[in-house]
């Protein structure tokens, strides 16, 4: 792995890893339903540990395939390249600035690029619904698959360093990673929804996490300017 790879691959889990407490508000209630719906008894955390890893596979598996379809429209432009980088990559700093913002909560100006995928949601939701209740691990996977199309400002920041990859492969990757970085509170809201609803709303975490997001923007900026002008911008 080449360390520009590495760098991008690591750089998309600490997002995701840094991101997840948003993550905890549009997918958490759902993941922790999966846990509360399933019969307690014997067997029951084997059980709960399925559907758990089932949703989230599902999930990450969306943010992988979004990612790949951008990262494709990205080279049937490859003649404009050296014109594009450096937008993508300003865009990316920018959104994840923005998502910073919004976990801060200091500004919530993401609703308005969120808005952007709501034609999408609004046709795979309905989809969602015939899911429930869970009753197996492929509905699990489904519904996962479904519930990663949702839309959301830090998918959508993260997106902006997938487009910027050299491949399709590189592309899904830095989304997966992504993804895996979420995986951890995901987890834990279906094992103790309670306890880690009570940590999402504990203001030094949201500004912890919302001023490491909007650095990690700030670092992305210079990045897009360098980049130009090594290409003669």
């Amino acid at each position: 792995m080449s360390e520009g790879l590495y760098l991008s691959y690591s750089s998309a889990f600490v997002i995701g890893l840094l991101g997840s407490t948003h993550c905890l508000g549009m997918c958490g209630g759902i993941s922790a339903s999966l846990s509360m719906a399933l019969p307690v008894g014997k067997g029951f955390r084997i059980r709960q540990t399925l559907m758990l890893l089932g949703f989230n596979a599902g999930r990450i598996g969306s943010y992988a395939l979004i990612a790949a379809l951008v990262a494709l429209l990205s080279t049937s432009a490859a003649a404009q390249w050296s014109q594009l980088a450096p937008v993508l990559r300003t865009v990316a700093g920018l959104l994840l600035i923005l998502m910073g913002l919004s976990m801060a909560q200091w500004w919530q100006g993401i609703r308005y690029i969120e808005r952007v995928g709501a034609p999408v949601w609004a046709r795979l939701s309905p989809l969602t619904r015939r899911l429930l209740p869970i009753q197996h691990g492929w509905q699990a996977v489904a519904l996962g698959g479904l519930w990663g199309w949702l839309p959301c400002g830090l998918v959508y920041s993260t997106l902006g360093w997938a487009a910027l990859q050299p491949s399709v492969g590189s592309a899904a990757a830095t989304m997966a990673f992504f993804g895996l970085g979420t995986l951890p509170s995901m987890l834990a809201t279906g094992y103790a929804a309670t306890w880690v609803r009570k940590l999402q709303g504990k203001k030094p975490l949201r500004l912890l996490t919302g001023t490491l997001l909007i650095a990690f923007g700030i670092w992305t900026l210079p990045l897009a300017m360098l980049f130009h002008n090594a290409h003669g911008g």
